[in-house]
């Protein structure tokens, strides 16, 4: 079970980035997208099951969108309006039974 993440960068503030990451393995019950900035603890920025149901943390909701693609075992997070706090490594995620895999990570730079 594979995950492999892409799509992090530099952005200025207000920018807009998606992020996209491929599963290999198991179709996964729920992916996710968790964050981890300097200094602080990896969190929760996003979370999909397999039928599109949808979890947002409260500091990203309204300007992050995350959505799958379940023949393609792909998750996406398209990230609007970012600040300079959504600066961080970003790492996917997919569970499904007992498999938890993640994503190597990708940073997002949001700075001007």
């Amino acid at each position: 079970v594979q995950l492999q993440a892409f799509g992090g960068g530099l952005v200025q503030p207000g920018g807009s980035l998606r992020l996209s990451c491929a599963g290999t393995g198991p179709r996964f019950s729920i992916m996710a997208w968790y964050r981890q900035a300097p200094g602080k603890q990896r969190e929760l920025v996003a979370d999909v099951t397999w039928n599109g149901v949808t979890n947002y943390a409260d500091s990203v909701k309204g300007r992050f969108t995350i959505s799958r693609d379940n023949t393609k075992n792909t998750v996406y997070l398209q990230m609007n309006s970012l600040k300079p706090d959504d600066t961080a490594v970003y790492y996917c995620n997919g569970r499904v039974l007992g498999v938890n895999a993640w994503g190597q990570g990708t940073l997002v730079t949001v700075s001007s």
